[in-house]
């Protein structure tokens, strides 16, 4: 390895969850949440009765012990109060936590912290350098070393946090990085359903990622499902009977996401999962592509990925079409390969309606896809005809009339 070159520590991806088990994995952690709630009470029970007690020699029976509340007993009972419903207003608020973003600013704290004591160390030297001992000021400059704290702290916090995605532990000649091990999984959006190809893919046995349907998702098919207008409405069934289709595929995992990621649209929700997961959205939609790519998430384009699939034509070889409809320029016939690639044939104008045979001369590549030139070469060879039963010949049929006659 050469020198400075960093390493990288792989962490495994986790083995996407179905729904069940995800349902099933977030009714766990809200008992074990209600229990942990139950005991954090108890606890505090447990501390303010302690302090509100004066535990002490009962004067007729020194031998024994005495216990009574004490003049402030209000006190403690207060400050427990309203630490707990401090804490279970606090964890009620936030319901989806991230566990980045706690870790973020619990860092930023600690990095907060340090800098303060760093700070009040420097304000401690500059105060005996200029011997400043008055009461009043060491009580300015113990009032400044707290504010500055709670700033610093605050600075940390938030630097962190707006910058966690690009934050990265760097110790010489070792960076700790996320990446993935075995096959990314891919996402299907609402268009990449709608489609349908991914269906076909399935049944191939082409596909070896497990496949994700997010469930906003479909929900977004079901709203297309219900919708008044028809075309829509056809949409959202097609959609929901692939997602159908492909939970009955045994060559393909599918599983039905949970996870409702931060975002306003559709789309930044499945840009945002993408990033979650990690995996790659398939899509249709050139506006998702164009977020994703922004966005530096893996997706890809059905589109693509048919048109990377199409057959290649060369110059010179020779293609049967059916000639559609006229040309741009006068004497030109327009016709579609079976790929769905447009082929324009010089002198073909009076061909249209006919199947011609042409040879191809030439290929540009437009946004719409790659199109094609050729060049007449004749009606298209007619299939051959089926050969007649044999005819007996007239000598036979006389040899054998006159046998039957004798």
């Amino acid at each position: 390895m050469a020198h400075g070159a960093a390493r990288t520590l792989a962490v495994a991806m986790p083995h996407p969850r179905t729904s069940d088990e995800f349902v099933q994995e977030q009714r766990q952690r809200q008992s074990i949440v209600r229990v942990l709630r139950v005991v954090v009470l108890f606890l505090m029970a447990a501390v303010t009765v302690l302090a509100a007690l004066q535990i002490g020699s009962d004067p007729n029976d020194p031998g024994a012990l005495q216990f009574r509340w004490a003049a402030d007993w209000w006190f403690p009972l207060i400050i427990a109060v309203a630490m707990f419903a401090l804490t279970l207003t606090i964890d009620l608020a936030t319901p989806k936590k991230k566990l980045s973003t706690i870790t973020g600013m619990f860092f930023g704290v600690l990095v907060g912290l340090i800098a303060a004591v760093a700070v009040g160390v420097l304000i401690e030297l500059i105060a005996r350098t200029y011997n400043l001992q008055g009461e009043r000021t060491v009580q300015l400059l113990a009032t400044a070393k707290v504010l500055i704290g709670i700033g610093l702290c605050y600075l940390g916090a938030s630097i962190v946090l707006q910058t966690q995605d690009d934050f990265r532990l760097v110790i010489p000649y070792v960076e700790f990085a996320k990446q993935i091990r075995g096959v990314r999984p891919l996402i299907l959006d609402t268009s990449a359903l709608i489609d349908g190809r991914v269906l076909k893919l399935a049944t191939t046995e082409l596909l070896q990622a497990p496949l994700i349907v997010p469930r906003f998702v479909v929900e977004e098919l079901h709203r297309l499902a219900d919708s008044g207008d028809e075309s829509k409405r056809l949409r959202g069934r097609k959609g929901l009977d692939a997602v159908a289709r492909l939970q009955r595929t045994r060559s393909v995992e599918v599983t039905i996401d949970e996870t409702t990621p931060p975002g306003k649209s559709v789309d930044e929700k499945l840009v945002e999962l993408a990033r979650m997961t990690p995996g790659a959205l398939v899509t249709t939609d050139s506006g998702l592509e164009r977020l994703a790519k922004i966005n530096k998430t893996p997706v890809v384009n059905l589109h693509t990925v048919a048109a990377a699939l199409k057959p290649a034509r060369t110059v010179g070889e020779r293609v049967v079409v059916k000639l559609i409809k006229p040309g741009e320029q006068p004497g030109q016939g327009v016709g579609y390969l079976d790929d769905g690639a447009m082929i324009v044939a010089e002198d073909g104008a009076s061909h249209i309606g006919q199947e011609v045979e042409l040879t191809i001369t030439g290929s540009v590549q437009t946004s719409a896809g790659r199109l094609f030139f050729g060049r007449v070469q004749g009606p298209a060879p007619a299939a051959p005809a089926p050969r007649p039963a044999p005819q007996p010949s007239t000598a036979a049929t006389t040899s054998e009339g006159a046998a039957h006659r004798v």
